[in-house]
């Protein structure tokens, strides 16, 4: 494929930093592997996003999965279809995959949010999608059941994308979850050389969640502050992902500004990037260097440190313990989207199986 003019997001790439499309739409997708981008990702909001925007290419195979299965469900039906969605991606990222000996060029597909409590019903989703594509990822909850899913995943050879994760405790129990799976595929003499785990901190939703709570409790608080409790978790967790050398690498996720991106630039890590912010990214004139080891300044740390217990409970190692993950403010948010979404997905489905009579 024809690599266009060099622009950010490119020379981003030429550092140790990947960078993914946060979607599986042909139009976003071919746009971020042009620039240089090595992976994307999916989720039930991107799904549906995807699908509204590009239906054209989707409305006369919904009818032909219809036609073909008389007896299926609608979520049966959704769920083949958001399948063949991710494939589609993967065909796309698949010269990547090859160039990159299966560490690079993979697309996460998400096990279904309703499961985040049954880590057998996420591995059983994993281990099945995990025979989609060779350059298939799959995302897994950073939930007290979702940990247990990453390693029996992982040992099961499913490369895993940890995700509703947005805390540090989270993130090394998820990296320790893929370790031991990883280990334990090791003992047995299986491969591991060609998988390539991540583990996301959606550090934009951390960022959302103080804000919700400064309002909430009248927390005052220079409003800057509040737009780099993300990255200060997230490079505290680099930091220590380093220095325990885990093979899973850190991903960050959840865009809110260009910080979530300039700031983390250089680090051996993965960002996943909307459409509309790579194409911001890609028109600014934000310098691109090296900035990931560049520390928060104290004064914000502490701050925030001091206002806000979650943001201790966040940015702490022992911070909460596992049992606490599932309550946790912005999972909490975090699921009730994504189960939200989901059943949206499937209203677009009904439509297709159910067509409204009272709509000409």
């Amino acid at each position: 494929m024809e690599t266009l003019i060099s622009c950010p997001l490119q020379q981003t790439a030429l550092t140790l930093t990947d960078y993914w499309n946060d979607s599986c739409s042909v139009e976003e997708l071919t746009y971020a592997i042009q620039r240089g981008a090595v992976g994307a990702t999916t989720n039930p909001p991107i799904v549906l996003g995807v699908l509204k925007k590009e239906m054209h290419l989707w409305k006369d195979r919904i009818r032909e999965i219809i036609a073909r299965n008389p007896t299926w469900t609608e979520d049966e039906t959704t769920w083949e279809l958001i399948e063949e969605m991710a494939v589609s991606g993967t065909i796309l990222l698949r010269p990547v995959f090859e160039r990159e000996h299966g560490k690079k060029g993979r697309l996460s597909i998400q096990t279904n949010p309703a499961y985040y409590r049954n880590a057998e019903a996420i591995v059983r989703q994993a281990v099945h999608f995990n025979t989609l594509a060779p350059n298939i990822q799959v995302k897994i909850p950073v939930t007290q059941a979702g940990v247990a899913a990453i390693e029996e995943a992982t040992y099961q050879g499913v490369s895993i994308n940890a995700t509703v994760c947005f805390t540090l405790p989270q993130a090394v129990a998820a990296a320790e979850a893929v370790e031991r799976g990883l280990e334990r595929r090791s003992q047995e003499k299986q491969d591991i050389d060609s998988m390539s785990p991540v583990i996301t901190v959606m550090i934009g939703r951390l960022d959302d969640w103080l804000l919700v709570v400064a309002k909430r409790d009248a927390i005052v608080v220079d409003p800057g502050y509040l737009h780099w409790a993300g990255i200060a978790v997230f490079k505290k967790a680099y930091g220590i992902f380093k220095e325990r050398r885990y093979q899973a690498r850190p991903l960050a996720a959840a865009y809110r500004h260009h910080l979530h991106w300039s700031e983390l630039i250089g680090g051996d890590i993965v960002l996943t990037i909307p459409y509309e912010w790579q194409k911001m990214f890609n028109a600014s004139d934000i310098e691109v260097k090296e900035r990931m080891n560049n520390p928060v300044r104290p004064e914000i740390v502490e701050t925030l440190y001091r206002k806000f217990p979650d943001f201790r409970r966040a940015y702490d190692l022992d911070g909460m313990s596992m049992s606490e993950f599932d309550t946790f403010g912005p999972t909490v948010r975090t699921l009730r989207n994504f189960t939200s979404a989901y059943h949206d997905l499937v209203g677009v489905v009904r439509d297709f199986l159910l067509p409204n009579p009272d709509v000409t």
